[in-house]
């Protein structure tokens, strides 16, 4: 999602974003979270020219989410369309699918760079706090999820694109990056998400599945899901 450059983000709204984030429900209100700004346009730059090489388990799981036809992503009412990742993405069978949490050889061809941003956000967690009696600390990272939906909703409200980057957390670019911003080694990478007003409307195809194609009553029924 490309952002206009020479639309900055105001403090104004900023703070608007932060303060949704700020009131997100969080398990037994832990508020187990912290928010890296990064506006400084040299540092955002420097992020954006790490390596973000995948491997070819997230390619191969990738895969199987994708939709090569906008009439199959209407008749299954999941994934994405294919042609919004590289081509390099789209290799069916690159791996056998028993072995997808195998093969985590890295796929140099397959080299992504992030998008310029006004303003890049970090949400930061510490794994060592964790919800009393949930395993793997399932409700805390619900809680980090709340915190981005509300902020999601914010700044949509405000006409502010909001693309969710999953690279930064992660492998080589994750250690680098927090070396460069200086988070404490006992600190996570949650989610990064880049901020900016959309230089155009998104054009791609939106599904999701009907409500009654997820929804239980009394008990669980077995329902064909679409496609």
């Amino acid at each position: 999602m490309p952002f206009d450059p020479k639309h900055p983000i105001s403090k104004t709204a900023l703070d608007q974003i932060l303060e949704a984030g700020k009131w997100s429900p969080t398990a037994h209100n832990m508020q187990n979270f912290e928010v890296l700004v990064v506006d400084d346009k040299k540092i955002i730059d420097r992020i954006r020219h790490f390596d973000y090489s995948v491997t070819n388990a997230f390619i191969q799981e990738n895969y199987l989410q994708l939709r090569f036809s906008e009439k199959d992503l209407k008749k299954k009412k999941t994934g994405v369309l294919a042609t919004m990742f590289p081509k390099s993405w789209q290799t069916p069978n690159l791996i056998p699918e028993h072995e997808l949490h195998h093969g985590q050889e890295a796929v140099k061809e397959s080299h992504n760079q992030l998008l310029p941003c006004p303003v890049l956000i970090i949400i930061l967690y510490n794994p060592a706090l964790r919800a009393p009696a949930s395993k793997n600390d399932f409700l805390g990272i619900m809680s980090l999820g709340c915190v981005l939906e509300n902020m999601w909703l914010m700044a949509s409200s405000l006409g502010i694109g909001f693309h969710v980057v999953s690279a930064l957390g992660e492998g080589r670019s994750g250690k680098k990056i927090k070396q460069l911003l200086e988070i404490p080694e006992q600190l996570n990478i949650a989610v990064s998400f880049r901020l900016g007003y959309p230089l155009n409307a998104p054009d791609y195809l939106r599904v999701r599945r009907d409500a009654h194609h997820f929804t239980h009553h009394n008990v669980y029924e077995r329902k064909k899901q679409p496609g």
